[in-house]
């Protein structure tokens, strides 16, 4: 059976004429028909060409990759155990899960601090970030947890303000970090400004730093969606020139008459706004730590993507080397804006194979005495099962889980509910728990109580949305944990997983489950 699904998606509003009977190695229908209208994406690109290529329709959705990867954190299985406690004494009243603690400390002086292990690692410039930003932003910084501003957002800012091609001042940055800011509680969390080439031509993150009072950057080599820069769709003409002005790559040419008066007369209706791949070098690299440093920035992490082998090495080299807070590597398939979607499919290390290969890495550099920053692992997280994996295939090293396309649908969904209030139109299958927020929102009741009531009447549902999504990850982690009797994080191991085939086995050298306590065994079984 094939890996990928070709020719026909949800992702390309494309589908087949003839459903069940499919060439497995093309995708085509068997029978391929003169006179079909062209449904399937073959048919899609003999008229609309290079719009297939992305998934549709772009800024109202995320995607992610449909391929199945032949070993995935579903191989791997929680061991639990029915002796002793650790991080906590041997008693059953004590040893509850209530008591596990999530709370992480991270960075060169260890006061980063997060009341759970997770981060949304870098949602940047597409509409569908930022018009969830308010639900993405409160939500996390009441929760405690960390937010990626990802790349291009002050480029794509009509109100950000340059002056000899530096930023002086901005609209959407500033509200990005400033609604993160006024929510965030106790010191737990960080808000995060991210930079590609465009944004560290721009002086994005030296405007962060100096301007707004961000304290954690981070320096982007690429994610899990796709191996080459960020892209949005435009369909504004002014927009896109004001973007080809600004140094971005916008295709057709905007500033082209005839391209101008095409897209009047309706002969297509986006522009195509795309960033500039990175060159890496570590002169380069170290030149550009130099000058954060200078400028401020408390905390430096590097994020990079489904590269190949010879690259994460070098990501961990780097990031050693230079003394980085954090390192985090993104698995291939991941996606939440507009990422070529055969390239989502096809490229790249997938997560478990990409993950195994930086625990390789991380313990080599720590078996030679050389520093590793904290570790997050990202690519198709969603629950509390795979967040208990990733920490555990990674452990001690991986400190943290990188979510984003699941954050952003609690936030969505939350959002999609909290119109439905205002609006009085409450599905009936939300209407079973009631018609207020205070109602649907099982969080809503502790968090009025922790805020008070004005406070919490300021809270968006989206946030509400996304608060209560970590807060039943955390529930549901906790009680794994105690279940694998690890009731802190630095209690977990590699051998609390186990693999369920010979192949993940092979890949992540994580224990097959029929060779686990083997030696115990034996002990236990001895006459």
């Amino acid at each position: 059976m094939p890996f990928s699904r070709v020719n026909s998606s949800a992702a390309t509003l494309a589908k087949n004429r003839t459903e069940d009977s499919i060439v497995p190695a093309s995708g085509m229908c068997v029978t391929c028909v003169d006179g079909c209208i062209g449904m399937c994406e073959i048919g899609k690109s003999a008229y609309r060409g290079h719009e297939v290529i992305y998934p549709q329709p772009f800024g109202v959705m995320t995607t992610a990759a449909e391929k199945t990867f032949p070993v995935d954190y579903s191989h791997f299985n929680i061991m639990g155990t029915a002796v002793g406690a650790h991080g906590i004494e041997a008693d059953s009243d004590k040893a509850i899960f209530p008591s596990v603690k999530l709370e992480v400390a991270f960075g060169h002086d260890g006061e980063l601090k997060f009341r759970y292990p997770w981060i949304i690692p870098g949602i940047g410039s597409t509409d569908v970030a930022k018009n969830n930003w308010e639900g993405l932003a409160i939500g996390s910084a009441l929760s405690g947890t960390g937010l990626t501003i990802g790349e291009n957002v002050t480029g794509m800012d009509p109100g950000t303000v340059l002056e000899k091609g530096r930023v002086i001042d901005t609209v959407d940055l500033k509200r990005r970090v400033t609604l993160y800011k006024d929510f965030q509680r106790e010191g737990y969390g960080a808000i995060v400004v991210q930079a590609n080439v465009e944004d560290t031509r721009l002086g994005v993150q030296e405007y962060a730093i100096e301007k707004l009072g961000v304290e954690c950057v981070e320096l982007k080599w690429g994610q899990g969606a796709k191996n080459i820069g960020g892209e949005v769709k435009i369909r504004n003409l002014a927009k896109a020139r004001m973007l080809y002005e600004r140094g971005y790559i916008v295709l057709p040419n905007p500033m082209d008459p005839f391209v101008e008066k095409a897209f009047e007369r309706g002969s297509f209706s986006e522009f195509e706004r795309h960033s500039r791949v990175g060159m890496v070098t570590e002169e380069s690299f170290a030149r550009r730590i130099d000058e954060l440093r200078k400028a401020g920035a408390k905390y430096i992490f590097l994020k990079t993507g489904a590269y190949r082998p010879a690259d994460l090495a070098r990501a961990v080299a780097f990031a050693s080397k230079y003394r980085l807070d954090m390192l985090t590597v993104d698995g291939a398939g991941g996606g939440t804006g507009m990422s070529p979607w055969r390239m989502m499919n096809e490229w790249g290390v997938p997560p478990v194979e990409l993950h195994s290969l930086l625990y390789e890495y991380a313990k080599r550099m720590v078996d030679q005495g050389r520093h590793v920053p904290a570790l997050t692992v990202a690519g198709g997280f969603t629950f509390e099962d795979q967040i208990f994996k990733g920490l555990a295939l990674g452990a001690p090293y991986v400190k943290m889980i990188g979510m984003a396309r699941s954050p952003i649908a609690a936030a969505m969904v939350g959002k999609t509910i909290g119109r439905a209030i205002d609006e009085n139109q409450i599905p009936v299958y939300i209407e079973r728990f009631g018609s207020t927020k205070d109602s649907i929102f099982v969080t809503a009741g502790l968090l009025r109580k922790e805020l008070g009531d004005s406070e919490f009447e300021k809270i968006p549902c989206g946030a509400i949305g996304l608060y209560t999504y970590y807060e039943r990850l955390a529930q549901g982690l906790r009680q794994l944990m105690a279940g694998s009797r690890k009731f802190g994080l630095d209690q977990l191991s590699r051998s609390d997983i186990a693999a369920l085939t010979r192949e993940a086995a092979d890949i992540s050298r994580i224990q097959y489950i029929m060779d686990v306590d083997s030696e115990e065994v034996d002990k236990i079984l001895a006459p």
